[in-house]
């Protein structure tokens, strides 16, 4: 199966704006681009990833992209998440891809083993895999193979509409709940449950 992940990608200095009573803009401007490092340095170690494919609007994240290894689409104006990523889509496609993985850049425990996690119930297609937030709402990952199986529903509640739309499709739907992939970093709190989490590696 042929797999492309597609990472999209806020302007660095506008992203994480909910982290602005903690952290200045500078501040949050490192932290996107040390996010968007970490995920692509772990997609790219995959062998089961075919190609990483970043979409943004930010031309200073999609060096950083190229830098990597990464394919890149650069948007123009400020389109709608799932607009974004349905041209993405299209770009993969026209590469022949099977599968694609949909996968923010905001995961800041994300290890090699959690997209193998995804990848490995990804078999037997049509199938949607998707992997909700910590509070199980929001859509944290999602996979989908064949590439088009279901129209890209994010944004608040995200996570039962991905659901339906992959039943009503037709297609498998697997669920796969990790810490790692449901703790995405929006809010000051998240820094703690991340310290902790962190910490509990360490002691193990």
């Amino acid at each position: 199966m042929t797999l492309w992940a597609i990472v999209p990608v806020k302007p660095l200095r506008r992203g994480k704006s909910r982290l602005s009573g903690i952290l200045t803009e500078d501040e949050r401007t490192v932290l996107n681009q040390e996010l968007l490092e970490h995920t692509l340095t772990t997609l790219s170690s995959l062998k089961e990833l075919d190609q990483v494919l970043v979409v943004s609007r930010d031309p200073h994240a999609l060096t950083i992209a190229r830098n990597h290894g990464a394919k890149t689409v650069q948007e123009d104006g400020n389109p709608h998440l799932n607009t974004a990523l349905a041209r993405a889509t299209v770009v993969a496609k026209v590469h022949a891809t099977h599968g694609v993985l949909v996968l923010p850049a905001d995961l800041p425990l994300l290890e090699r083993e959690d997209v193998l996690a995804l990848i490995d119930r990804a078999v037997k297609p049509p199938v949607v895999v998707i992997a909700p937030d910590r509070h199980g709402k929001g859509t944290n990952a999602l996979l989908i193979c064949p590439a088009g199986q279901i129209e890209y529903d994010f944004g608040e509640g995200s996570f039962k509409r991905h659901c339906d739309r992959a039943i009503k499709s037709g297609a498998r739907l697997e669920i796969v709940e990790l810490p790692s992939l449901g703790l995405d970093l929006d809010l000051p709190e998240d820094f703690e449950l991340i310290r902790k989490m962190e910490g509990s590696k360490v002691e193990g």
